[in-house]
């Protein structure tokens, strides 16, 4: 799994010595943010954990408490983030979009769409150990609809596995039946279908519905469907085809609005690079024409941020500027 990944376990690691830079860094006058920075996005998650243990053993303090005290702003999101086990984050990013005001719907879509089965079945455990309720039900009290059933089935973690080559051709039928050929949706099927099936089987069932309709089961949908149900089925089609294309395409997307979406870019940087950064920065780079390094320099290149922004993807992408 973290072969993809830009970061990689540190190699001479030692949590006692990681620990007591950090609290060097972070006593007396002003705060060695670089210093902060550059040892954190240098280990992995797992490493994190062990500087947190032996921060607290060594000085009986709370390394993320002391980190959110002595830092401010992004850089304080995103070090926060960074020291989160990754599954306990995915289960606080949800919880966060689901219990703040209103529902951040874009949060849900992108973790429930992307995660692997047993990815997700993980973060439910974790969610309901850390929030004592159960993420299901959580959803089913801030959504409602067609949306809502997806994001149930989503939340299950229980598709299909492999190709059935006997189901192939009746599904793509049947999405067309469902969509194209009939005035108004039977979402029901939509949802059925690119709910339950796997990624593999998908990507078969999507090659053979462009042969009945004549155009990609994206143009279809957003033909069809509107609002949050079209968003979540279009991030499903999109990870089932590539996960890595899909974090390119949401990255790209956080990055162009007036003012850098910093909430997203910094959960998928943090969430993605022990996973696939490695293959969403080959897809940015394919798709764009530009690497996502210069693209994150360019756009904090006039902010505070900047030197931040700028020394963790050096240190997530070990400078090398593919």
């Amino acid at each position: 799994m973290a072969t993809q990944g830009s970061v990689k376990p540190f190699v001479n690691f030692n949590a006692k010595h990681d620990a007591e830079v950090l609290r060097k860094a972070m006593k007396g006058i002003g705060t060695d943010e670089d210093a902060i920075l550059m040892l954190l996005a240098a280990r992995s998650n797992a490493q994190r954990q062990e500087i947190k243990a032996a921060y607290k053993k060594a000085f009986g303090k709370d390394l993320v408490k002391d980190l959110r005290s002595e830092l401010g702003g992004k850089l304080e999101d995103l070090i926060v983030a960074l020291m989160f086990p990754s599954t306990i984050y995915d289960a606080h990013e949800l919880h966060k979009a689901i219990k703040g005001v209103g529902t951040e719907d874009q949060v849900l879509i992108e973790i429930l769409a992307s995660r692997t089965c047993d990815e997700m079945k993980d973060i439910a455990k974790a969610y309901k150990k850390e929030y004592g309720s159960k993420l299901e039900k959580d959803i089913m009290g801030d959504t409602s609809g067609h949306y809502q059933r997806l994001l149930l089935i989503l939340a299950q973690g229980n598709k299909e596995e492999g190709v059935d080559e006997s189901r192939v051709e009746k599904d793509a039928k049947e999405l067309f039946a469902a969509g194209e050929e009939k005035f108004g949706t039977d979402e029901d099927k939509f949802i059925n279908i690119l709910g339950n099936r796997s990624a593999e089987h998908l990507r078969r069932v999507f090659d053979a519905y462009k042969k009945i309709a004549g155009c990609d089961i994206e143009e279809s949908i957003k033909d069809e469907c509107t609002g949050n149900l079209e968003a979540l089925l279009l991030a499903v089609v999109k990870c089932a085809k590539s996960v890595s294309g899909y974090f390119a395409e949401s990255v790209r997307e956080s990055m162009r609005r007036a003012g850098t979406d910093d909430e997203t870019l910094i959960r998928i940087m943090v969430s993605r690079s022990e996973r696939d950064m490695l293959d969403v920065r080959a897809m940015y780079k394919k798709k764009y024409g530009e690497s996502l390094y210069s693209t994150i320099q360019a756009s904090y290149a006039n902010t505070h941020t900047y030197t931040h922004t700028h020394t963790h993807t050096q240190t997530h992408t070990h400078r090398d500027k593919s």
